[in-house]
């Protein structure tokens, strides 16, 4: 019986990691014993229907010790070890009682159903598992590394930071690095989900399980092979499997009391009906109802579909922490959603060159470029990055919070903000850009106004789709940031979010989120440090790119190994799908214990009946668990909304 069904412990040897790769029904006891104990089951129907008692009786006690091998040893070890009374306790009793009172064809049936019923929860959890494991293969075995300018294979395990990898067209990186030399295309779309290569050269940083598509590149390493971003995902997804959600606890506390209460109520039934009749009949109807009120299929509802559902979210770039983050985001019916770095790239370009006193765009952008590259300012990155063969600046210096200044092809340049350098006849134009949410630094030459240049970190393209789409799923969505209340604005507006809260510190996101969680179920995304206290205040805390901030990583319940905010409809869509499961398996379970103890206790369904109805319930559970793990039509589902929805976007929304 597997941990995840709250039963006893299987006497067969624990999966550990040297098992990691599925074996083979044939070759699993788990399943061959309980197949092999329906086989002799059904061949002592046979042979008793054919007149031959007495070789029927000797397979039906062949498939009943078979059967019970699986559980009665484990259920034995528990009680004496443990003082645990689990459903495997409730099935040894009800089988010796039956085997005393002579019913051992009955006893069989008990034996081998639910033993085949645990055999198959057992695989289901398997294949459950197998999806998060899959997440290992990215990495390869082997890797390729460099060794007094030789190339040397070596095991993936056994690198080290610092080293200097070897990454051929068609291989996948084996651990994270930055690129030293080469450029090529990775295909990253196992680890984050995004179908477009990423262009790589010097410089770039590459993460492990990215397949290089072209040109060979040498990767300086800068994490082990066994700590870098891709365990980093399996250690969040394997925490999945050691935390139960919140139903999953109310399953176990209705389970926990249920066996001794069901122990209780056939011990009643036992002696009362004793004394009011015949002993042999209410003590077999007492043994009924050890079987018909096993609550097993009521323990293993949640688990099941909880971590199909995890498992299946994995491969699609959702990592769920746990079973009660899985269910609390399916609830979820706010969204607090972090400006930079989230809805933004999180990488300033330039939008606007503004010339200025005879000189030409071209110009005043080499200018500042010149002097912006001794800067370390993202706004002076975005400038640089823009400017093509800028000339040399000497004599730089920098004034923090204001701007830079250098000597350039001998004169004198200056760049800096509206408010260090007084924009003159560019003030019209300088306000203008800045009311539409673009931050602008202004270049002098020589003490006279050279031009302007306007800069601002784009909106990600899907992020209009995707609100338009979270509204039409009944989620309202608010930006939280701690950027100035014009520039947030405007970003809001061509996104479609009306509410906005901007110039904010991390303490204040985490109040706002916190005030949000008291009304409805609210989710905070967000990838940096300052983001945490919000991640860690809000319902379901989602952190945008698995390889992010540590503190937002720790901080959340949710991570995405991408930056692609479509994900979140479909993440929403899976998780209430998965709660609806979970709902529907507790009903079911609750249903089967509910119905079947009056029958068994009144005598209308006998031993073999009540486990028959009982462990096949039980399998329709799991196969209905499963089914969280189907994501096809969740990710083929449109999210365009209808034209009555795109009607109802505010002004700016493109």
């Amino acid at each position: 019986m597997s941990a995840a069904c709250g039963c006893d412990e299987p006497v067969t040897a624990p999966r550990g990691e040297a098992e990691e790769v599925e074996r083979p029904w044939w070759r699993d006891p788990g399943l061959l014993l309980p197949i092999f104990s329906g086989v002799a089951f059904i061949t002592g129907l046979i042979l008793e229907w054919s007149g031959l008692e007495t070789a029927a009786s000797v397979v039906f006690w062949a498939g009943l010790l078979l059967g019970a091998y699986t559980f009665v040893p484990g259920a034995i070890r528990n009680l004496i070890t443990k003082r645990k009374l689990g459903i495997g306790l409730l099935m040894t009793i009800s089988a010796v009682g039956a085997v005393i009172l002579g019913y051992v064809e009955e006893a069989a049936a008990l034996a081998f159903l639910y033993s085949i019923a645990e055999a198959l929860e057992d695989k289901a959890m398997d294949r459950a598992r197998g999806g998060l494991r899959a997440l290992l293969k990215l990495v390869p075995e082997t890797a390729t590394v460099l060794r007094g300018g030789n190339p040397v294979e070596v095991p993936a395990r056994e690198i080290t930071v610092g080293q200097v990898l070897v990454v051929r067209p068609g291989e996948r990186v084996a651990t994270d690095g930055i690129v030293r030399a080469g450029r090529s295309s990775l295909d990253t779309s196992a680890i984050t989900g995004e179908s477009i290569p990423v262009e790589v050269e010097a410089g770039a940083e590459v993460s492990a399980g990215a397949i290089n598509i072209a040109g060979v590149l040498e990767v300086q390493t800068t994490a082990a092979g066994t700590d870098n971003s891709l365990t980093t995902i399996v250690e969040l997804v394997e925490q999945a499997q050691a935390e139960k959600g919140d139903r999953a606890r109310i399953a176990d506390r209705i389970a926990r009391p249920l066996v001794p209460g069901v122990m209780i109520l056939a011990a009643l039934v036992g002696v009362i009906g004793s004394l009011l009749g015949d002993p042999q009949l209410w003590i077999t109807r007492a043994l009924v109802v050890l079987v018909a009120a096993s609550p097993c299929a009521l323990a293993i509802a949640v688990p099941v579909t909880v971590v199909s559902a995890i498992g299946a979210a994995s491969k699609f770039g959702v990592i769920i922490k746990s079973g009660a983050a899985f269910e609390r985001l399916g609830g979820i019916r706010h969204l607090a959603v972090d400006k930079t770095g989230t809805l933004t790239r999180n990488q300033p370009t330039v939008t606007t060159v503004i010339p200025a006193g005879g000189r030409n765009e071209d110009q005043v952008l080499a200018y500042a470029a010149a002097v912006e590259q001794h800067s370390t300012h993202p706004l002076a990155a975005a400038i640089t990055g823009a400017a093509a063969g800028a000339p040399v600046a000497q004599g730089v210096t920098e004034e923090a919070g204001h701007g830079i200044s250098g000597i350039v092809e001998g004169h004198r340049v200056a760049v800096g903000s509206p408010r260090w350098i007084d924009p003159g006849p560019l003030q019209a134009p300088v306000a203008a850009l800045e009311a539409e949410g673009q931050t602008c630094v202004l270049v002098t030459i020589d003490g006279a106004i050279a031009g302007a240049i306007a800069v601002r970190d784009e909106l990600r393209p899907e992020v209009p789709e995707v609100i338009r789409t979270l509204n039409h799923q009944g989620v309202e969505v608010s930006m939280l940031t701690g950027d100035n209340a014009r520039t947030a604005t405007t970003l809001a507006q061509i996104a479609g979010i009306t509410d906005v809260h901007a110039e904010l510190r991390p303490e204040d996101k985490a109040r706002i989120v916190a005030g949000l969680a008291q009304h409805r179920p609210t989710a905070m995304i967000g990838d940096g440090i300052n983001d945490a206290p919000a991640l860690a205040g809000a319902t379901v805390g989602i952190a945008m790119g698995a390889t992010g901030s540590d503190a937002a990583i720790e901080s959340a319940d949710v991570a995405f190994t991408g930056h692609d905010l479509s994900l979140i409809p479909p993440a929403l869509r899976h998780a209430r799908r998965g709660r609806a499961i979970i709902n529907q398996n507790i009903a079911l379970s609750l249903a089967i214990i509910i119905v079947l103890l009056p029958l068994a206790i009144t005598g209308v369904l006998g031993l073999a009946a009540v486990v028959l109805v009982h462990e096949v319930a039980e399998v329709i559970v799991i196969a209905n668990g499963l089914r969280a793990a189907r994501t096809r039509r969740i990710l083929a589902r449109p999210t365009h909304p209808t034209p009555a929805d795109a009607v109802k976007q505010p002004a700016g929304a493109q």
